[in-house]
C-alpha cells in the first residue's frame, strides 16, 4: 500500500510515498519536477526512482511519455495535464491511506490545494476580458492558451490582491520568488512576463517597466542541419506515400507542422506552381514556389487517398491530421534511415533555409518564403550555411610549417 502527500504550487508536484510493508517498513520517494522542452513542445519532466506502482499512475495521465534521451517520463506542460494527474493520484487506492496516517503532516492544503487551480473571485472577471480580447485580436488558439497558462500563475501568486494595487515592484518580486526561486527555464520566464505585462496593458492601462524586470539573455543555439542526402535517405525511407507526401512537402516548402495540417485541397494552385498558405503564425498568409515533382506526387497521392476537405487527413475522413501522428512519422523514418543527429520535424524546416541560401538564394526572399516578420530571425541561417563558412581560409594555411 502507499501513503501520498501531494503539494501542488502551480506547476510544481511533489508525490512523497510510504510503502508500508507486513513489517511496517517504509520506502520515501519523491517525484521531482522541471519545466523543459522537449522535441518543440513545453513538457513537464516527472524524475523518481523506478517503481512499477507509481508509472502505471503517470501512464494514465493524457499525453504522458517516456523519453529516451531524456531518460525520464514527461508530460504536457499544461493546466489539463496537471489537473489530470492530480484527479489520478488522488482517485488511486492510495489515497483511502491519506486519512489513516495523521502522523504525516499535510503541505500547505489551504494554499497548494485542488481549488486553487483557477484565480480568485477578484481576478475572474479581468481574466475572462482579457482572454476576450485576445480572441477578438484573432490570437492562436495555442497563443491564448500559452497566455492564460501563464497569467494564471502570476494571479495565484497574489491571489489575495486586487489587480489596482499590483504594481512593477510586484512583478519584480514575483520574478525572483517564484521564477527564478524554483528554477523554470528562460523561455518560461519570458512567457509570464509577457502575458503580464499585455494583461495590464489591456486591463488597466498600466504600463510595465521592463528594464527594471530582470530578463534571460536569450540563447544563441544554431539549428542542427541535415545534408541533403540524409534528407533524402529520410524520404526514401518512407514507404507510405501519405507519409512520404507529407515530409517531402514540408521540407519542399519549408513549411511549420501545423501549417502542413492546416493545408486545404484548394491551397494546392497547380497552375502557378504555388502552395498557398493561410492564417500561417501571426494571422499572415504566403506563398511559396512548388515544386512540379511535389505536384506529381500530390495528384497520386490524391488519387489514392481522395481526401474531402484537409489536404492531409487522418484515420477518419474529413478530420485533420494530428500533430503527434506525424511526428511519430517523421521519428520512424529518422530512425529508419540511421541518422542519429538530435533532430526534430522543424529540422526540415531550417534545411529548407540553409539549402535555399547555400544555393545563393537572397536573405530577403528566404524571410518572405519562411514567413518572419523580422529579419533577424532569418539571419540565424547565415550562420549555419556550410558553403559560406567553407569559403573562410583558416590563417594556419599562412604557416610555413
Amino acid at each position: 500500500m502507499y501513503y501520498i502527500t501531494i503539494r501542488f504550487f502551480d506547476y510544481l508536484i511533489i508525490v512523497t510515498m510510504n510503502r508500508l510493508s507486513a513489517t511496517q517498513d517504509s520506502k520515501v520517494q519523491d517525484i521531482k519536477t522541471e519545466e523543459t522542452i522537449h522535441k518543440g513542445e513545453r513538457r513537464i519532466k516527472l524524475v523518481f526512482n523506478y517503481d512499477s506502482w507509481l508509472i502505471g499512475l503517470i501512464r494514465k495521465v493524457p499525453g504522458c511519455r517516456w523519453s529516451q534521451t531524456m531518460k525520464c517520463w514527461h508530460i504536457p506542460d499544461n493546466e489539463e495535464s496537471i489537473n489530470a494527474m492530480l484527479k489520478i493520484i488522488t482517485e488511486s487506492d492510495a489515497q483511502a491511506w491519506f486519512k489513516q496516517a495523521p502522523a504525516i503532516k499535510r503541505t500547505e492544503p489551504e494554499r497548494f490545494g485542488k481549488a486553487d487551480k483557477v484565480p480568485g473571485e477578484l481576478h475572474a472577471r479581468h481574466t475572462e476580458n482579457f482572454i476576450r480580447w485576445l480572441k477578438g485580436q484573432r490570437y492562436s488558439a495555442k497563443t491564448i492558451q500559452a497566455y492564460k497558462d501563464a497569467l494564471l500563475v502570476f494571479l495565484r501568486f497574489y491571489r489575495d490582491r486586487s489587480i489596482e494595487t499590483i504594481d512593477n515592484n510586484d512583478i519584480i518580486r514575483f520574478n525572483y520568488e517564484y521564477i527564478i526561486k524554483n528554477k523554470y527555464s528562460g523561455s518560461y520566464q519570458n512567457q509570464v512576463i509577457n502575458a503580464v505585462k499585455l494583461f495590464f496593458r489591456i486591463t488597466e492601462n498600466k504600463v510595465i517597466t521592463e528594464d527594471e524586470i530582470e530578463r534571460p539573455r536569450r540563447p544563441k543555439k544554431l539549428p542542427d542541419i541535415l545534408a541533403q542526402s540524409e534528407i533524402e535517405d529520410i524520404i526514401k525511407k518512407t514507404i507510405n506515400l501519405k507519409h512520404r507526401a507529407m515530409l517531402s512537402l514540408i521540407y519542399a516548402c519549408g513549411l511549420r507542422r501545423s501549417e502542413l495540417l492546416n493545408l486545404e485541397l484548394n491551397s494546392v494552385d497547380s497552375k502557378r506552381n504555388l502552395l498557398i498558405i493561410k492564417d500561417a503564425k501571426g494571422s499572415k498568409d504566403r506563398l511559396v514556389p512548388l515544386p512540379v515533382s511535389i505536384i506529381e506526387m500530390l495528384r497520386v497521392y490524391y488519387k489514392c487517398y481522395r481526401p474531402r476537405h484537409w489536404l492531409f487527413e487522418g484515420g477518419k475522413a474529413a478530420e485533420k491530421y494530428t500533430e503527434s501522428s506525424i511526428q511519430q512519422v517523421f521519428r520512424q523514418a529518422v530512425k529508419r534511415a540511421g541518422i542519429k543527429k538530435n533532430i526534430t520535424l522543424h529540422t526540415l524546416r531550417h534545411c529548407y533555409a540553409t539549402h535555399l541560401l547555400e544555393n545563393g538564394t537572397d536573405l530577403r526572399f528566404i524571410q518572405e518564403l519562411l514567413g518572419h516578420k523580422s529579419s533577424k530571425t532569418t539571419e540565424i541561417y547565415t550562420h549555419v550555411s556550410a558553403k559560406s563558412i567553407e569559403r573562410i581560409k583558416s590563417p594556419f594555411e599562412n604557416l610555413k610549417l
